[in-house]
Order: structure tokens, then C-alpha cells, then sequence
């Protein structure tokens, strides 16, 4: 049945609710409203760090020479996007933070918009929105609404944020406008991949594979000045080319609204034409069976976790495989600008001018989405229990402790090789340019992080015994909250005790030092303590439905 032909019976009390539409509305807000305000005040809050820091860093002379210098080197431009303005506060922000800001807020977006949408309708709760009186264009578009709200609430956050740190007003309403369209953007785009396909795996693989080679295009346009042109044809270029407090071009950022525009109309079009729990491209109406890994608990955990593995496989591998084919040219420059580099000495990354102290920090950094993996699977295992779909598994003569036991030992197993994966794309990378690195020094440097994953794979046991619905702020608070907390910390020169809290902080910088034994102990204990009591809290509560 249609989901445009779905109406509501034509002797409908007219004394029912007389605003449905603001009804669902609220729906939406209330899925979202959490995520929302954590994602509003970190992207406001880096913007104030950042821009705040500005003057610090240009009352060095050489230092304020060595960001200028910058720009001439392909490598950085590649990875951070061309430094443009660099002489104003404004755009030292933008360059610093204003691609992480739009790849977090993209990211966030896409994730948010198909489990409100797709991944609603597939569990079933949006068979009785489809019978009221509001068609299914209207539904969709109430649940694309307060996700394009935070996205607008973001961009409104970022421009106040430039203003109160002093910076030209035109080019802050100009990032903000532009960080807060590409939101939008990634909004519509995922909206419009929730009507093609059946499932919400498929819709987010989709709209993250859009996202990705947007960023991609960017890079290459970034990195190499005679396909510059790329950039009209990615969001993230069209952001790049609005060139806040520089240029400040309006017509890259009305290219992008009028994308925005003509992919939720696309998506409005497409959800009249596909049946209920379908999507454009329907899900084979039979196939073979496929019974493989599905004889245990043991290997059907391992079966659930292989396709988003192999997913993350290779977004993190292609990402530090660039980073290693970019890690001479990277190196060289810093030893050329002492200033920079002793910049992010007293940052907290040290080494930077050789291949190995540059890859130790890394795959520090790679503990982030590592981390973020671990925390997904785990949020993975409470959805598919909110959903039903472990009801049938649970009847059966399996213990608790036995099933997510297993999700738990198959989850840092997929860690391992997802850190492995990164160590040695990393390795490929140094050694195509003849580059200086052992493989076995990249694969100690990405086990480095290891313990500290484990960390955030105990946080997230914590959450599902206790409290299921912080899984995944919990689950990525030791990585990402702690990476987060060290860089505030240092900015802001913090008493040492507020540093001592990140984990980072006793993070070795392998492969340029040996691994930090008494580190790694403290911070597997922590992880088996929090994985015990979150095993003994879910076997005490009651299934969530």
C-alpha cells in the first residue's frame, strides 16, 4: 500500500487533537534534543577556544610567519583545507576548526536524520503517524525539520561565538550561514536515502558514502590547484569557496541551499511513490538462505558486526593511508618552521618534525574513531534490544552474561583490526613516498591505543546494564571527551590535576617512546571494572521494549 493513499477514517472525531502536525513535531524534537545541545555547545565552544587563542599564538612573530607559510604546502592544504586569512582571528578559526566543526555536524546529521525517519519506520512505530491525518510528505518533513533546526541552532551558536571574540561580523554570519547550510545539506541527503532504500543500515551507508566523497573532492581540489574547480562540485568546497573574511562570496553558499532545497524536494516526491517499511529500491522478495556464522551466539555476534567493520574498515584505512602518503612532506615543513612545531609541543604533541614522533600523534588521534566504533556497536546491540529483534535469542537457554558477554568480546576483537588496519594503511603510505617507517613500529603505534578503546568499550558495557540510553555519550567519552578535555586544558594553561583526567594524558607517544606499561594497566583495570558491573547491571534489569 502507498504511503500517499494512507488517510484517516472519514468519521474522525472532530474534537480530536486539532494540530497533529505539531504533535509529530515534538516527536522529532524529543529523539534529538540531547544530542543537540552536547553537539550546539562543542561547536561553540571550540569556535570560542580557538579564536580566543589567536592573539597568543600571532604576538610570536615567527610563528605568525610559519601559519603563513602554510599555504604553500599541498600536504597541508590536503588535509586542513587551504589557509586562507590567517592574518584575522576570523579566519584562523575558520581554518583551524571550521572543516572538523562541518564534518562532525554532517556526520551527526546523517546519523540522527535515518534513525528518526528510516530507522522508525522500520521498527514499526511509524505505522500509526502513516494513519493519522497528516500524509507522509508532512511526517517526513516534521522529522527533517528539528533536525535542520539544530543545524540552524549550531550555525547560530558558531556566528555568536566569532562576534563576541571580536571578529568582522561579515564573515562570521558567513561561516556560520555556510557550516549551518551544509548541515542542512547532509540533512536532506540522508532524508532522501531513507526513501531509496528498505533498511536503515543501507540509508546511513549511503548518506555517509555521500558525505565522504564530498570531503574527498575537497581534499583533492585543496591539494591540487589545477583541479580547484572540484570544489563547485562537493558541499564541503562550496563552504571552502564562500572564503569567510576574505572573500566572502555569497553565491557558493546559495548553490548549496538550493541543493539542499531540490533534495528534500526529491525525498517529498520519493515517499509518495514507495509502500509502507519499503523504499524506492525494494528488498529482493526472496533469496537463498543464508545460514553462515549463524550456529552460536559466538558467531552470530561476529556476523552482525562484519558489514559496519568492514565499512569502517575502509573510511579509517583510506583516511591514515593519505595520511602516511602525506607524512614526509608534512614532517619537513615543520622542521622548517620551529615555531609551529613548538607550538603543538606545548599543545601536547610532541615530535612533530619526524615520521615517528607525526605518527605517534596520529594514532593518538585514531583512538577517536576507534573509540566512536566501539560505542556505535554497543548503542547497535541496545537498539537492536529496544526493537525486539534479540527477543527470540534471549528465549533460548543462553545466559545474559553469555550474550553480551559476546558482544562485547566480538566488539574488541572488530576494535583490534580496525586499529590494525589503520597501523599498517599508515605504513603503506610512509613507504610508497620512501618514507622512513617499520611496520612493526606503525602496528605498536596503533596497539598503543588499544587500552584506551577498551576504555570506552567498558564505558559503553556501563551504559547498556545501567543506563542504556547514555550508551553512546558514555561509550565515547573516554576518547572523545577526553581528547576534547586535554586541548581545552592545555589552551587554557589548566592546573595540572584538570589534565590528569583526560586519559590521553598518559597516552606514550608510541612509536616514538616505548608504551607507558603503568598507563595501560590502570586503564585495562578501569575497563574490566566498568565491562563487570555493566555485565552484572544487565543482567538485573529488565529488556527494554
Amino acid at each position: 500500500m502507498s504511503l500517499d493513499t494512507i488517510s484517516a477514517p472519514a468519521n474522525r472525531q472532530q474534537t480530536a487533537d486539532p494540530a497533529p502536525g505539531r504533535a509529530v513535531a515534538w516527536l522529532a524534537i524529543r529523539q534529538v534534543r540531547r544530542a543537540a545541545l552536547i553537539l550546539v555547545g562543542l561547536a561553540a565552544g571550540m569556535t570560542t577556544l580557538v579564536a580566543a587563542t589567536y592573539a597568543q599564538v600571532m604576538a610570536d612573530p615567527a610563528a605568525a610567519g610559519s601559519l603563513r607559510a602554510l599555504a604553500g604546502n599541498p600536504a597541508i592544504r590536503t588535509l586542513f583545507g587551504a589557509p586562507v586569512g590567517l592574518d584575522t582571528a576570523g579566519g584562523f578559526t575558520v581554518w583551524r576548526v571550521g572543516t572538523v566543526i562541518a564534518v562532525l555536524l554532517g556526520a551527526w546529521s546523517v546519523l540522527a536524520t535515518t534513525r528518526i525517519t528510516r530507522g522508525e519506520e522500520d521498527a514499526g512505530r511509524w505505522d500509526l503517524l502513516l494513519s493519522g491525518r497528516l500524509p507522509a510528505p508532512a511526517v517526513l518533513l516534521r522529522h527533517l525539520g528539528p533536525v535542520m533546526a539544530v543545524n540552524a541552532a549550531t550555525a547560530t551558536a558558531i556566528t555568536a561565538a566569532l562576534l563576541l571574540s571580536g571578529t568582522e561580523p561579515a564573515g562570521a554570519l558567513l561561516h556560520g550561514a555556510g557550516t549551518g547550510l551544509l548541515g542542512m545539506f547532509f540533512t536532506a541527503v540522508a532524508g532522501l536515502a531513507a526513501q531509496i532504500f528498505s533498511a536503515r543500515p543501507a540509508a546511513t551507508g549511503a548518506a555517509v558514502a555521500v558525505l565522504a566523497c564530498g570531503l574527498l573532492i575537497r581534499m583533492i581540489g585543496d591539494g591540487v590547484t589545477a583541479l580547484g574547480w572540484l570544489h563547485w562540485l562537493s558541499p564541503f568546497g562550496l563552504l571552502s569557496l564562500s572564503g569567510p573574511y576574505v572573500h566572502n562570496r555569497v553565491l557558493p553558499l546559495l548553490l548549496l541551499a538550493a541543493a539542499t532545497a531540490l533534495i528534500i524536494a526529491l525525498a517529498l516526491t520519493a515517499v509518495r511513490r514507495r509502500d509502507v517499511r519499503d523504499g524506492l529500491i525494494p528488498a529482493a522478495p526472496g533469496r537463498r538462505p543464508r545460514t553462515l556464522l549463524l550456529a552460536s551466539t559466538e558467531t552470530f555476534a561476529a556476523r552482525r558486526v562484519l558489514r559496519p567493520l568492514t565499512g569502517w574498515l575502509i573510511g579509517v584505512g583510506a583516511y591514515y593511508l593519505l595520511i602516511g602518503m602525506t607524512a614526509v612532506s608534512i614532517t619537513d615543513f615543520l622542521r622548517d618552521n620551529p615555531a609551529l612545531a613548538d607550538e603543538a609541543t606545548q599543545a601536547g604533541f610532541e615530535g612533530l618534525g619526524s615520521i615517528t614522533g607525526f605518527t605517534a600523534t596520529l594514532f593518538a588521534i585514531l583512538s577517536m574513531p576507534v573509540g566512536g566504533f566501539v560505542a556505535v556497536r554497543m548503542t547497535a546491540f541496545v537498539t537492536a534490544e529496544t526493537d525486539r529483534r534479540l527477543t527470540l535469542l534471549t528465549s533460548q537457554p543462553i545466559t545474559r552474561t553469555r550474550l553480551i558477554g559476546t558482544e562485547l568480546a566480538v566488539t574488541a576483537v572488530a576494535a583490534a583490526v580496525l586499529a590494525t588496519c589503520a597501523g599498517l594503511a599508515t605504513w603503506l603510505g610512509v613507504t610508497a613516498i620512501d618514507g622512513e617507517l617499520a611496520a612493526g613500529a606503525a602496528l605498536r603505534g596503533a596497539w598503543n591505543i588499544l587500552p584506551l578503546v577498551l576504555l570506552s568499550l567498558g564505558a559503553a558495557a556501563f551504559a547498556v546494564g545501567w543506563i542504556p540510553r547514555w550508551t553512546m555519550l558514555l561509550g565515547g567519552l573516554p576518547t572523545t571527551g577526553g581528547f576534547l578535555l586535554l586541548v581545552i586544558a592545555e589552551s587554557v594553561a589548566a592546573p595540572d590535576w584538570v589534565r590528569d583526567i583526560s586519559p590521553f594524558a598518559h597516552l606514550a607517544p608510541v612509536p616514538l617512546t616505548k608504551a607507558s606499561m603503568t598507563a595501560v594497566t590502570v586503564m585495562l583495570a578501569i575497563a574490566t571494572l566498568l565491562a563487570v558491573l555493566g555485565v552484572a547491571g544487565y543482567r538485573r534489569r529488565d529488556l527494554r521494549s
